[in-house]
């Protein structure tokens, strides 16, 4: 009977155990279903929240170039609206500055004067020679060109002028009867003609004035160029040689642009044209206008 009693105990507490174990079974599966879910959508919060935070950090760097940009282009509108004040300001400097004129530095000129030589001028004749001999005393006329190169004497001295003037010169000396052509004339008993005694001089000669910009201008030619012509001819019928001229002299511009001045020069051969000499010295003075 206990066996019984014992048997039947065992029983209904395996039915008991069973029971139980049936019903915790379907909780614990359910318990770990959840689990899984949540683990899932955990995973898939923290994605998202990661891909959240990369667009949030996409977009602050998209902020920062834009504000970049626009910071770029406010500088680059202030630069350029500056530029076109500057440059208004330039125009309007310029049209309101005085119309600058430039100098005039180059200058053609007439002159004329008296003509001293140095000796007797003398002539062609067939018959007696020297013929033709007149007085040292002449005048001239003629004209110049001077042209400016520079107005600082090429760097060594400021307010210096350099030019080159190109000039000529007519001299007269007087008129003779009995020249050349009309000698068998005049030994016939025929009417005799005159011969102009004259010679033409062309010049090249560095020049170099002083007080550039001021009206008055010293001047000096420290040595230049002659080319002599004479006419009637040597006793040899030469009528050309060279030499050399020196001169000083003074300018002032009396009215814009026009100029008086006044001048002294010796010529020197560098030889006689067969006996007949051109040395001896000028003294004249000129009008020129500035160009």
């Amino acid at each position: 009977m206990t066996f019984k009693k014992t048997k039947l105990a065992l029983g209904v507490a395996a039915a008991t155990l069973t029971m139980a174990g049936a019903m915790v079974s379907p909780q614990a599966a359910a318990h770990s279903k959840a689990e899984r879910v949540a683990d899932a959508t955990a995973k898939k919060t923290a994605a998202l929240e990661a891909q959240v935070n990369q667009m949030a950090a996409m977009m602050q760097a998209m902020q920062a170039e834009l504000s970049r940009v626009k910071a770029q282009s406010s500088t680059a509108v202030s630069s350029n609206s500056q530029k076109l004040q500057e440059l208004d300001q330039w125009m309007a400097s310029v049209r309101s500055a005085p119309v600058h004129v430039a100098s005039k530095d180059n200058l053609v000129s007439v002159r004329g004067g008296w003509y001293h030589f140095n000796d007797n001028r003398t002539g062609t004749s067939t018959v007696v020679p020297g013929d033709l001999s007149t007085d040292r005393d002449a005048f001239y006329y003629g004209g110049a060109f001077d042209f400016n190169v520079n107005n600082d004497l090429f760097g060594f001295m400021d307010h210096t002028s350099f030019g080159i003037e190109f000039g000529f010169e007519y001299a007269e000396l007087g008129d003779q009867k009995n020249n050349a052509t009309t000698l068998n004339a005049l030994a016939a008993g025929a009417i005799t003609q005159t011969a102009t005694v004259n010679m033409l001089r062309i010049n090249a000669s560095p020049k170099i004035k002083f007080f550039h910009g001021s009206k008055f201008r010293p001047w000096i030619i420290p040595v230049g160029l002659d080319v002599n012509i004479i006419s009637p001819p040597s006793n040899a019928i030469t009528v050309l040689n060279t030499g050399m001229n020196f001169g000083v002299g003074a300018e002032y511009e009396v009215f814009n642009g026009i100029v008086v001045g006044a001048d002294g020069r010796y010529h020197h051969s560098f030889d006689d044209i067969d006996g007949v000499d051109t040395d001896g010295f000028t003294l004249g003075g000129s009008i020129g206008f500035k160009f």
